[in-house]
């Protein structure tokens, strides 16, 4: 069942067609929310935006595309959940799902490989909240220019121009070297 027909059949009253969507997205909205800074509440904010996109639904424009609708609620709650803390969380990726998994085959390439993955991470860590925000969306949940800027919100240009200014902060604070 595609997302366009799980959308009908849960308007329809049909919850396991809701729970389709909800089992497909999961992964991806835990992650986007966790990424995005909600860290270790990043369930709830995944909940919280899974029964406010049913309570929303009815409004969901049937010509869009789901994905990017959830994320942008996603980046909401989290948004929301950050503001409310009144501090920044600190931004931590989960290796298994969004990063190269390849062991080197040896110790040594092993070791400058958690290096320089500790090093990126810091960086992006230290970007501010803008650029941090496209360059997760962008690189490190691999969304397109047009689906940040629905999920976070922005204009596309603003998506364009933070993407720019972020990756030249971490080329200037990482160089060449995790090349």
């Amino acid at each position: 069942m595609d997302d366009d027909e799980a959308i009908a059949r849960s308007l329809d009253g049909d919850l396991g067609a809701y729970e389709a969507l909800v089992a497909r997205y999961s992964a991806l909205a835990h992650r986007t929310a966790f990424m995005l800074g909600a860290g270790d509440e990043a369930e709830d904010v995944v909940q919280e935006a899974f029964v406010k996109a049913f309570r929303h639904l009815p409004g969901f424009r049937k010509d869009a595309p789901f994905r990017p609708w959830l994320l942008r609620i996603v980046a909401n709650e989290t948004h929301n959940l950050t503001r409310s803390r009144g501090r920044r969380s600190s931004l931590e990726l989960r290796l298994s799902g969004t990063a190269d998994t390849r062991v080197p085959d040896d110790p040594e390439g092993l070791a400058v490989a958690t290096d320089r993955r500790s090093r990126l991470l810091a960086a992006v860590r230290g970007l501010p909240e803008r650029e941090r925000q496209a360059v997760v969306c962008r690189y490190f949940l691999q969304l397109s220019e047009a689906e940040t800027a629905q999920v976070l919100d922005w204009p596309v240009g603003t998506v364009k121009s933070s993407t720019h200014r972020g990756l030249a902060r971490l080329r200037e604070e990482v160089g060449d070297e995790l090349a």
